[in-house]
């Protein structure tokens, strides 16, 4: 049997048959699941609203839903949008698909919090009767009818106190014009046609069969849950030092402290740290993930545990819990929060091994099973078995949250996710953000879409992504198009270019084109990026057969010396800063659901565009940049760009001003627009739009696509 989605009213009166009705007329109660208007397909909603949508503080959300009914007659919709506080905003939706019925409206969430929405629709009676007088008046056709008509939608809505005095006056006015039989008649369709009643009923539909959609929860976070840039690097690493001898002395808090001035500087704002817990000593893993060990090697700080203590402790070579408490402030006072790596797994030497081996898989000959993905094996890392005491292992894991909350921590980077259960990730994140709002969960799950975006759904906040493995411009469309519309009422992507792990044959071969190329990709196409620390380096050489550096950081330390590439002009680092300079100056950017990709006649151009309008913006003024980028790093191109230039606010026809934000070299474009682009110079333009007139353009630039200007590092656009 159907059960109730959506309620019906009838000029105030709910059409629901009582069981006496349904009694008397020897038929079962049967409540139709379809509205008197029909209203299918509302969004955004996630799995039919099993979830809530997300969304973070001021982001521009898309609403709406498909409506339509029977016959001929207009329908309309409108938004009714409840704020955290209980506050209930109506905007008016129009239609996106001409014969799809499919309505739509922007609206921006300016407050994190718990919102609300529905979609309301209705039969449009004044439209219905435009669409009819406009056609039939002049036609000579049921004129007197069709003011009839009229006088009664006008005289409804004068007498509709909701509405303001003057509005009601208005339409009472116009009731008496329109039913003057002695004024000529295209004066009355005149009257009854004019903006000012055009203006009031879109913001007041005169209407009847009002249909409500059930409400649906729409989850706002804070700001930095959508938007961030991020920076990872491994404490140990910094002030590093190895001795004549061979042997190490680790960094510290204190001397990685030294770099938080330089990562704040490139504009990164969130500092994620592999784990710095104690590390195993059994089975412990050498370089290159060797089995061989020297005395000093490091190990991996995925393998969790030792005799100095587990997840709720620091390793004693960074300096303990006080040095960690003092970094974090030393962080925040640079602009930066500190993530830090949550990952559910222990080493041999964990003392859960001892206290509670129930929480790992004892195999039939006795042993503890270690981690493995075959061929790969990691001996060093017991996985945790979350069946033999859920309960234990929950209440452990909100423990260590917790601890570390209360030490400063707001951002968790959550190591193979997609290996434990989703109940428990559902469960842990729900309740660690009903104590604690503004919690922000990483899922570092490179896995099937499927459970990828289930991970999303049940509370993580953003995730890791497929990008390092779309590199060809079919693939990026195909992946930006689907991250920033197909997914985004619950998947958030964090934009990684590179891991510790992972260094694809792209930034293999590719050299310093290939790293500027995904950098500026990573950086406009989705709002939350990251980096590894090395890439500003160029850091391009993989162990033999794989995808990970040689000689790396997760088995041993690895300082480096940033000042003398940069000296050198050899370090990405001022590339990268300026890229996170246009993110800040740029709202457009800092948007997930406003990408449109756009046509190159070259397959190694990949082009699209990011636009917020205007009464989305704290300046009040609307913002577009337009990206266009050689994704072969071994390639000088030439081609044609070809533009809709109505997604990113100009109108069709019209030719205006771009600068590239890069160069700053500015050209004249339209629709269509000839560039070249050297991989060996600059392989990406990042155009900013203008919108306003520009009072330095020279009098005799061409107002017509057409005209070629030659930069300063030899590329050349129309």
């Amino acid at each position: 049997m159907a059960k109730t989605v959506a309620k019906t009213t009838v000029k105030g009166t709910t059409i629901k048959q009582s069981k006496a009705e349904a009694a008397a007329t020897g038929a079962e109660e049967f409540i139709p699941a379809i509205g008197r208007i029909p209203i299918v397909d509302v969004f955004p909603s996630v799995s039919a609203g099993r979830w809530p949508a997300k969304a973070y503080a001021g982001e521009v959300v898309p609403f709406g839903a498909t409506v339509f009914r029977e016959g001929h007659d207009a329908v309309g919709a409108r938004l009714e949008l409840r704020d955290p506080a209980g506050v209930v905003s109506s905007f008016g939706l129009r239609m996106i698909g001409v014969g799809l019925d499919r309505y739509q409206t922007l609206a921006q969430l300016p407050t994190e919090g718990a919102w609300q929405f529905r979609i309301r629709a209705f039969s449009d009676d004044y439209e219905t009767w435009h669409h009819n007088a406009t056609i039939k008046v002049p036609a000579g056709i049921d004129v007197e009818l069709m003011f009839q008509i009229a006088g009664e939608l006008f005289t409804r809505a004068g007498a509709d106190s909701a509405r303001p005095t003057a509005e009601r006056t208005l339409f009472l006015d116009l009731a008496a014009t329109v039913l003057d039989s002695t004024a000529p008649a295209a004066d009355r369709l005149a009257a009854g046609t004019s903006p000012a009643v055009v203006a009031a009923v879109e913001a007041s539909p005169i209407a009847s069969l009002d249909t409500y959609s059930e409400w649906l929860a729409l989850n706002v976070e804070r700001q930095r849950a959508g938007f961030g840039s991020w920076y990872e690097f491994f404490p140990r690493s910094l002030g590093a030092s190895k001795a004549d001898d061979g042997t190490w002395t680790s960094g510290t808090f204190r001397t990685a402290a030294a770099r938080l001035p330089e990562v704040a500087a490139m504009g990164f704002d969130v500092l994620y740290l592999p784990p710095i817990h104690p590390i195993g000593e059994a089975f412990r893993k050498g370089p290159n993930n060797s089995l061989t060990v020297e005395p000093g090697d490091p190990g991996s700080p995925w393998a969790i545990g030792g005799t100095a203590g587990g997840h709720d402790a620091v390793h004693p070579d960074l300096g303990g819990m006080a040095a960690f408490k003092i970094f974090v402030e030393a962080a925040n006072k640079a602009g930066l929060e500190v993530a830090l790596d949550f990952a559910l797994q222990a080493s041999p030497d964990h003392p859960w091994v001892e206290e509670h081996p129930e929480w790992f898989t004892t195999l039939p000959d006795g042993s503890i099973a270690y981690a493995e993905n075959p061929p790969k094996k990691y001996q060093d890392i017991y996985p945790i078995n979350f069946d033999n005491d859920p309960s234990g292992i929950r209440a452990e894991a909100l423990r260590i949250i917790r601890f570390w909350i209360a030490a400063g921590v707001k951002i968790f980077r959550v190591d193979n996710p997609h290996t434990k259960p989703l109940d428990f990730w559902e469960w842990l994140i729900g309740t660690v953000n009903a104590e604690t709002p503004g919690i922000i969960w990483l899922a570092e799950a490179f896995t099937r879409p499927a459970l990828m975006q289930t991970l999303a759904k049940v509370g993580f906040t953003q995730s890791y992504t497929y990008f390092t493995w779309r590199n060809t411009k079919e693939e990026l469309e195909e992946f930006l198009d689907g991250l920033s519309h197909e997914t985004a009422a619950f998947f958030r992507p964090n934009l990684f270019v590179n891991t510790p792990d992972i260094l694809h044959a792209y930034l293999q071969f590719g050299g310093r084109p290939a790293y500027k190329v995904r950098a500026a990709i990573a950086a406009t196409g989705a709002p939350t990026w990251g980096v590894y620390s090395g890439y500003e380096l160029v850091e391009n050489v993989a162990r033999p057969g794989s995808e990970e550096n040689i000689d790396n950081e997760k088995y041993e330390y690895r300082p480096r010396d940033f000042a003398a590439a940069e000296a050198s002009g050899l370090s990405l680092a001022p590339y990268i800063t300026r890229l996170n300079q246009i993110r800040n100056e740029h709202p457009a950017l800092a948007q997930l659901r406003n990408l449109d990709i756009h046509a190159a006649d070259d397959d190694s151009i990949l082009v699209f565009s990011k636009y917020i309008a205007g009464e989305y913006t704290a300046s009040g003024r609307p913002d577009g940049i337009l990206v266009v980028a050689n994704v072969d790093p071994h390639s000088v191109r030439e081609t044609t760009v070809r533009l809709d230039v109505s997604k990113f606010g100009i109108e069709p026809g019209s030719t205006f001003r771009v600068t590239d934000q890069i160069t700053g070299d500015s050209w004249i474009w339209g629709a269509d627009n000839y560039v070249r682009l050297n991989a060996f110079a600059e392989p990406v333009h990042i155009f900013s739009v203008h919108y306003e007139p520009d009072p330095s353009a020279e009098p005799d630039v061409p107002a017509t696509p057409g005209t070629t200007t030659v930069s300063s590092d030899g590329t050349d656009s129309l």
